[in-house]
């Protein structure tokens, strides 16, 4: 994988561009793949992305996202877009097997591969160019820093400024974590200046839900949660039964693992959710507890070192017991 400065000449000669990003997109998978969209169409590229599941309704206002392709509902299409690409960006996951069934289509293509992402270990066999970088608070920061520092700074529209504010305020849990550096806020200052209007978007991710989400976590909070004082670890799990109780769709237990962190003391929060065909776990911690490594060992997962996640094809109850067994382990590292 060649440095990502490298591929900057190229921007200036229009092709066929597809765009991707890891199944059930979050805010900042949508967002880096939204502003980069703007962004090269208005340099005169043919821009498709594409997006490997479906996401969350919360972002359905974005400047874009009816142009998004959803691969599961649009396989041959998408197939087919893909086949006959020049460029693709990857964006937002480290590995090609984060974009699910698109995998193999992915790997097919002959064509220029650009890495733009913050996650551990990236696959960069797989890539033409590209950067990972790990310091970053999301990929839409990465993005912003792609139109930036490839001498386009004077194309950042209210389009592009809504979409990677969008990632950036949510990978930054609305810029309370440590990953919120001075250059996170030189960014949102900069976004301003085009014409942000950060309010409007905060209120679209955050107060844009049905009433039975509300009362899903409340329920969640009171019957689904342990709390391990003894390793300072707080748990919850989600059944299938939770989830069709309350009519759970995707992105409605977005953010749900971060308020296992808000308890007093608890230094490790960890959430398992039951669905179809396994069972998606997400870790959060404070300080040192690498969640990170917790998830590649035990949980086939990883991600950053205080927010990750992992998968488990075990039934609910055991999985659950899995954890519980592990975090044995780590009782002097959680004191």
């Amino acid at each position: 994988m060649q440095p990502i400065e490298l591929f900057y000449p190229q921007l200036d000669s229009p092709a066929k561009v597809v765009i991707t990003m890891h199944q059930k997109p979050d805010g900042d998978a949508m967002g880096a793949a939204l502003g980069l969209y703007h962004f090269l169409r208005s340099l005169g590229h043919e821009v498709t992305v594409i997006s490997p599941t479906n996401w969350a309704d919360f972002l359905d206002w974005m400047p874009g996202i009816k142009q998004v392709i959803d691969f599961e509902h649009h396989r041959e299409k998408a197939k087919n877009i893909i086949s006959h690409t020049e460029i693709i960006f990857c964006l937002d996951f480290n590995i090609l097997h984060r974009t699910k069934h698109m995998e193999q289509p992915l790997t097919d293509a002959a064509c220029t591969k650009i890495l733009i992402d913050h996650h551990e270990q990236p696959q960069e066999s797989a890539f033409s160019y590209g950067i990972s970088d790990t310091s970053k608070s999301s990929t839409c920061e990465m993005v912003y820093d792609f139109i930036v520092n490839s001498g386009h700074a004077g194309s950042l529209s209210i389009d592009m400024a809504e979409c990677l504010y969008t990632g950036v305020m949510t990978d930054t849990g609305s810029f309370r974590f440590p990953a919120t550096t001075a250059s996170v806020h030189r960014m949102v200052a900069s976004l301003k200046d085009v014409g942000l209007r950060h309010t409007i978007v905060h209120e679209h991710i955050y107060d844009n839900f049905l009433e039975n989400r509300l009362r899903f976590i409340g329920y969640a909070l009171v019957n689904r949660m342990e709390v391990l004082y003894e390793y300072n670890t707080a748990l919850m799990y989600i059944t299938r039964a939770d989830l069709q109780k309350y009519n759970i769709k995707t992105g409605d237990t977005e953010g749900l693992v971060n308020y296992l962190l808000t308890i007093q003391g608890i230094k490790f929060g960890a959430l398992v959710i039951d669905r179809d065909e396994e069972r998606k776990w997400s870790f959060r911690s404070k300080g040192t507890f690498d969640v990170n490594t917790f998830a590649r060992k035990h949980f086939e997962g990883g991600g950053h070192a205080n927010a990750a996640g992992g998968r488990s094809s075990e039934v609910l109850e055991a999985t659950v017991k899995h954890f519980k067994q592990v975090i044995q382990e780590y009782q002097i590292q959680l004191q």
